[in-house]
């Protein structure tokens, strides 16, 4: 299973009422369960058609990271023209830091180059070093630490060098 197979299937389980997703393709096994009251399963012949639904759920909704954590979107607020916007690869916990006791990755102010590590998304308990893409100042930070991000959701403004 790809990379992207799997960030859309993380889509799905999460815009759904689906409490568990089990899938196994040759060695791949993978399970996805979400915290859900009542549980509803999806047989395997279910998941084509939902594959296939989630991109047009993604745009029916106007600002989906606003509905689901109104603090990590700025509200009315527009990016200067002359700032890179650095997006979530992948949906997850985003974090500043190593661990709660280390200092941030970066803060505002800090100058950083390309390929330096910006912050930690975790996804499925696995923590994910996420480096820029770009060389400049880290003129704001978007979201707050240890709050879930939605994949492309914007992480940090930096005015490039």
């Amino acid at each position: 299973m790809e990379f992207k197979q799997i960030q859309e299937l993380l889509k799905v389980v999460n815009k759904s009422n689906i409490s568990e997703v089990s899938i196994k393709e040759g060695d791949f096994e993978i399970t996805i369960k979400q915290a859900s009251s009542e549980p509803q399963f999806v047989t395997m012949q279910q998941m084509p058609q939902m594959m296939q639904q989630a991109p047009m759920q993604q745009f029916t909704a106007s600002e989906p990271q606003a509905s689901l954590n109104p603090a990590a979107a700025p509200q009315g607020t527009e990016n200067p023209a002359n700032t890179f916007t650095v997006k979530s690869p992948m949906i997850g916990t985003f974090y500043r830091s190593s661990s709660p006791d280390k200092p941030s990755f970066v803060s505002v102010g800090d100058e950083i180059k390309v390929g330096d590590v910006i912050c930690i998304v975790e996804a499925m308990k696995l923590f994910n070093e996420i480096e820029s893409e770009v060389s400049g100042r880290i003129v704001k930070v978007l979201i707050d630490d240890a709050s879930p991000v939605e994949y492309d959701q914007p992480l940090f403004l930096v005015e490039p060098k």
